[in-house]
């Protein structure tokens, strides 16, 4: 189990690296791109050169690419729909340009109308975005928490997408604060059995590669987006030795998403306080 963050790429590759180690992370996340825009970042043959370099010298992987927050793959509009099959391909390819395992992102919302009504589109957008990606890097579907129609909030959601694929790329990213506001009680060790239960049964815990750390500004179920600092949320320290303490969990990188103590994001504090949750755990 490693101990990572999103960091931010403010600079580009290099800086992110830099920012990385400094706070302690052992794998770490970032954007190809800039997450509210389409358009793309040129990242230098050096600077990839240098960053591929880094990682292995300070053992920073696994790496994750976070897919840009336009991205919706239930969109009806087809110029968006396009556009979010060429921005999650085109950070396919950077992930093996980089040497990242693969990519996380949000599936989108059906904007009222119902996960049913855009099952099929979501399935024939992702399976183009696997014909045009390369065959060593992982699409990886991240729960939601459930607010504004968004896919993902429970696991036989991602379920059946993943079936429908039958493509071994295809994984996903459990995100803690949005499995806890979207109904799963993770903070207790029922709830957290319960939960990690219905995830082998509907998606299967092999597809399982990775974890966003977050505690929640919300309660149980509130169906909203809201990341806090490890240990003053409401999923808390226990819930989170809960959690790091779980089997299931045991291989998994950990990647926090936080909003840090001086709200700069993910933090040599909260990096410190999920390394000695992980420090508590049985060996």
């Amino acid at each position: 189990m490693k101990i990572g963050a999103h960091i931010k790429t403010a600079g580009g590759l290099v800086p992110a690296l830099e920012r990385a180690v400094g706070i302690g992370a052992e794998a770490m996340q970032i954007f190809g791109s800039q997450p509210h825009m389409w358009r793309r970042r040129n990242h230098s043959d050096e600077d990839v050169a240098v960053f591929m370099e880094g990682v292995r010298e300070y053992d920073l992987g696994p790496v994750f690419l976070h897919g840009i927050y336009l991205i919706n793959l239930a969109a009806d509009d087809e110029a968006l729909l396009e556009k979010s099959i060429g921005a999650l391909t085109w950070d396919m390819k950077l992930c093996e340009r980089i040497g990242a395992q693969g990519v996380i992102f949000h599936l989108g919302s059906h904007k009222g109308g119902g996960y049913d009504a855009v099952f099929d589109r979501v399935c024939a957008a992702v399976s183009k975005v696997l014909e045009d990606s390369p065959p060593n890097v992982r699409l990886t579907l991240e729960n939601s928490a459930g607010s504004g129609g968004t896919i993902g909030r429970r696991f036989d959601e991602l379920g059946r997408i993943v079936k429908c694929l039958g493509d071994d790329r295809v994984c996903v990213c459990l995100d803690t604060q949005h499995t806890f506001a979207s109904g799963y009680d993770i903070a207790s060790r029922d709830g957290l059995e319960k939960a990690i239960e219905e995830f082998d049964r509907e998606v299967g815990l092999e597809r399982l590669v990775a974890v966003h750390a977050n505690d929640s500004k919300v309660e149980l179920g509130a169906n909203r987006d809201r990341h806090e600092n490890i240990g003053e949320g409401l999923i808390g320290t226990a819930g989170f030795e809960n959690v790091l303490s779980h089997q299931a969990f045991a291989e998994l990188p950990f990647y926090l998403e936080v909003p840090g103590f001086e709200g700069t994001g993910p933090d040599t504090e909260n990096v410190d306080r999920l390394k000695a949750i992980r420090g508590k755990v049985p060996a």
